[in-house]
């Protein structure tokens, strides 16, 4: 189940997922996890630096189907409450984590709160990336991790 919320200045989607909290933490924070399910169909994600804590900082690299093409995204980590909620901030960068100016309208960062609840052994998430319009391709990019996010956890849980 999944439901993006129209807004000018943020994509705002809800999703339950079968699996416990716990896991779906996991999933956010653990770098070997979130290699395995972040980005659009066909992505892949080469290079995926955490420092889990407020202030450690984030580098992660996400390459195209054909590996031609590889976008770069440094932030830092503005809040973390195990299991519930997580926050960060997001830039395009190069391959050192220098911040890059994309020009136009494009905002040089902005922020993904990710919430979790568990109800009745499944995990109820809320992702907000603020600053990137409901409009933008970016909603049906993290529409598709979310699915991959989704096979990913059950085959985790199934291999249990």
């Amino acid at each position: 189940m999944s439901d993006a919320r129209v807004s000018e200045n943020a994509i705002v989607i809800e999703r339950t997922f079968d699996a416990p909290v716990n896991l779906v933490w996991q999933l956010w924070t653990d770098p070997e996890h979130f290699k395995q399910w972040y980005g659009p169909t066909g992505f892949t994600i080469p290079v995926a630096e955490m420092d889990l804590q407020v202030g450690g900082k984030r580098l992660i690299c996400m390459a195209s189907p054909d590996g031609k093409m590889k976008m770069w995204t440094t932030g830092e980590f503005t809040e973390i409450n195990p299991t519930s909620r997580l926050a960060y901030t997001e830039s395009m960068s190069d391959e050192n984590g220098n911040i890059m100016d994309m020009g136009g309208d494009y905002p040089t960062t902005t922020t993904v709160i990710v919430e979790l609840t568990e109800e009745d052994g499944r995990t109820k998430m809320t992702m907000t990336h603020e600053g990137v319009p409901a409009d933008s391709p970016g909603a049906s990019g993290w529409n598709q991790a979310f699915e991959k996010l989704a096979e990913y956890a059950g085959t985790l849980q199934n291999n249990e």
